[in-house]
């Protein structure tokens, strides 16, 4: 196998496992860290570590108008995001929250054939669309209430997280914060960490957080967010879709919420069910159909 084949396993590697690992890290570091704090401090300091060294390196320095770019796409991506993933996941297991949130390259194709002269879906889409949306409410199952086992509001937090994201997606599309995508991607996480941090500040976690109750697997929960869920993901995913077919780099959206399950069953002790794996094989089979479509028509999606 020669160096090139190697770098392109690797960077699939790292978006398929390590991207489908950050759920049930997440999980595991705002079991001792408040959730908002957790994941404004995560990052704060992997944009910080990304910038500054590009920086250093020559990088062009950014405008004020870029940086407002970067806030408000940041604001929809992790504030909106990655902000409400991490409060959902107290109340709703790692696995089922991904499989949720794999419903974002759906609402994705929403906001964009919302735009004024927007795509038409297609009636393949159409058929992505409702299957992906079924699985949803088969996975959730909200007419059966208490009974479901899943705590409504953070659902819905969920999904409200989901079309967030998506909706920063679609303007990532089109609105560029800074010509290099690497330092495009350390402003919008500084930015939307330091919105993370101040929400934080806002809903009182300070007087939550207690340094000498956070344990070691938060801590290295959060370390490993930083590191390898923001900086080693995010540069893998900027690297592939400048070295690998879209369509085989959009396969991220239906792997992370597989990956999710596995993982928060075997590591987590999180409850496998047949109505969780039902769930997740219509999810991911709605999510298949959409990505491919988008593959073939030019369109990806942005990394979570």
């Amino acid at each position: 196998m020669n160096r090139p084949q190697v770098k392109l396993l690797a960077a699939f590697a790292a978006v398929y496992l390590i991207w489908g690992s950050t759920y049930l890290g997440i999980r595991f570091a705002i079991e001792t860290i408040p959730p908002l704090l957790m994941v404004g401090v995560r990052f704060v300091i992997a944009g910080l570590l990304l910038y500054v060294p590009l920086r250093l390196r020559g990088a062009v320095a950014p405008t004020s108008q870029q940086w407002r770019a970067a806030a408000v796409i940041g604001a929809f991506l992790l504030l909106g995001g990655n902000g409400g993933v991490s409060w959902a996941e107290q109340y709703v297991p790692s696995g089922m929250t991904a499989l949720i949130v794999a419903t974002v390259p759906l609402f994705v194709v929403l906001i964009d054939w919302s735009r004024p002269k927007g795509p038409r879906p297609t009636a393949r889409v159409v058929i992505g669309l409702s299957t992906g949306f079924a699985g949803v409410f088969f996975l959730v199952n909200p007419t059966a209430g208490a009974d479901s086992g899943v705590y409504l509001p953070a659902v819905l937090v969920l999904v409200a997280a989901a079309v967030s994201w998506a909706l920063g997606s679609v303007l990532s599309r089109y609105w560029h914060a800074h010509e290099s995508a690497f330092v495009d991607t350390a402003m919008k996480m500084i930015m939307g960490g330091a919105m993370l941090t101040l929400a934080g500040t806002i809903r009182g976690e300070w007087s939550l957080l207690d340094p000498g109750a956070i344990s070691l697997k938060s801590a290295l929960a959060l370390v490993y967010l930083i590191v390898f869920g923001a900086i080693v993901g995010f540069s893998a995913f900027i690297w592939l879709l400048k070295n690998a077919p879209l369509s085989k780099t959009s396969t991220y959206a239906y792997v992370n919420p597989v990956v999710a399950v596995i993982l928060g069953w075997w590591l987590g002790g999180e409850e496998l069910t047949l109505r969780i794996v039902g769930g997740a094989a219509v999810i991911v089979a709605g999510v298949v159909v959409i990505t491919l479509e988008g593959a073939t028509r030019g369109s990806g999606q942005r990394a979570p």
